[in-house]
């Protein structure tokens, strides 16, 4: 899924979902499970997979928080563009990460120094790790923190009005994580020596892959069913509502049909997407010869009185005339190598007054 969400990068809903953000909760959901593997004794403990304290501590507990944190840092994003009308760019987004990184890691580095018999041991004689139930319960509490920031701002984000309204799926993804942190919750309270245990290893290890997945089938299942089946509907659907929910300073919004940008797409790059026609909803004006022995002069003001113009109207100042009120303009497909419009102003006039652009 995530293969086909990069190759469809270029469907706006898809891009608005800020893909390299998936990408690496995507690969924080594969290091939280191998770190699983042996953690839960799915392998024998034996050379590399002996070391305890490397693979629950800096694999399976590192990345279960790295994960809540994406989730945190993708939804600040959202916050900060639509709540504090700010971008997240740049510096914004760096600091969040380094923040993200620094805070899980001293939480790790914390339990790395302290003396195994404080964290992690290797039972040798049960080929199999364990942690101490203090320990557990320290890295449940950190767990429930990070998720009491995620409902934090899903509650901060439920009011927001356009295409980038999630509030469904984040409140679907908050119930998953939940029950998933429930679930562990329960299992090392109530079943104390369940590392021991292979039937809830295997539990708990399906329960988390399970989590780590069905969230982003969450945030990215409905973009990608509609690219795959309702493609060009679904896009103009949702640029439509992307104008018309009054966050135009936010998003960045030109009039057109095309070229919607916001400050939330435009996270990874700079770029912004080309329009496709000509854009007759805005002033784009043109600089036009005067009509010689048409003009005249009253008061220091140009007022031309232009029979070609639609129902003989008077218009001041040719200069600043839009180009859709003009009905003696005919539009060619530019040439190669030949004369074109971005030379100074327009070529001669053509018969009956008419002028080609």
């Amino acid at each position: 899924m995530i293969i086909y969400a990069w190759f469809n990068r270029s469907f706006r809903p898809i891009r608005a979902k800020k893909m390299s953000l998936i990408t690496l909760l995507h690969i924080a959901g594969i290091l939280w499970f191998v770190g699983n593997i042996p953690s839960n004794g799915h392998v024998k403990l034996v050379g590399a997979f002996a070391k305890c304290k490397f693979w629950i501590i800096w694999v399976r507990v590192l990345f279960c928080f790295v994960y809540a944190a994406i989730i945190i840092l993708r939804f600040y994003a959202l916050d900060r563009v639509f709540n504090q009308n700010k971008s997240f760019k740049g510096w914004a987004t760096a600091i969040g990460l380094v923040v993200v990184i620094i805070i899980n890691v001293l939480f790790c580095l914390v339990g790395q120094l302290l003396d195994d018999d404080l964290t992690i041991m290797s039972m040798d004689w049960l080929e199999a790790c364990d942690g101490t139930l203090e320990y557990r319960v320290a890295c449940i509490v950190f767990q429930w923190v990070l998720w009491a920031g995620v409902a934090v701002l899903i509650y901060r984000l439920r009011n927001i009005q356009s295409s980038f309204n999630e509030f469904r799926e984040s409140l679907a993804l908050f119930v998953v994580a939940i029950i998933t942190l429930t679930e562990t919750t329960v299992m090392n309270i109530a079943f104390k020596n369940y590392p021991v245990m292979m039937p809830h290893r295997i539990e708990k290890t399906m329960v988390d892959t399970l989590c780590a997945n069905v969230m982003i089938w969450l945030i990215l299942g409905h973009p990608i069913y509609m690219c795959l089946f309702h493609r060009r509907k679904y896009e103009t659907q949702w640029l439509e509502k992307l104008t018309k929910d009054g966050h135009k300073n936010a998003y960045e919004v030109s009039s057109a049909g095309q070229g919607h940008t916001t400050a939330y797409a435009k996270m990874e790059d700079e770029s912004a997407f080309q329009n496709t026609q000509l854009n007759f909803g805005t002033m784009d004006v043109m600089a036009s010869a005067f009509y010689g022995n048409q003009t005249s002069y009253y008061g220091g003001d140009l007022i031309v009185d232009d029979p070609t113009l639609r129902s003989g109207e008077m218009f001041q100042n040719p200069d600043t005339l839009p180009i859709a009120l003009r009905n003696n303009l005919h539009i060619h497909r530019p040439v190669l190598n030949g004369p074109s419009m971005y030379t100074n102003g327009y070529p001669e006039l053509q018969g009956e007054g008419r002028r080609v652009i």
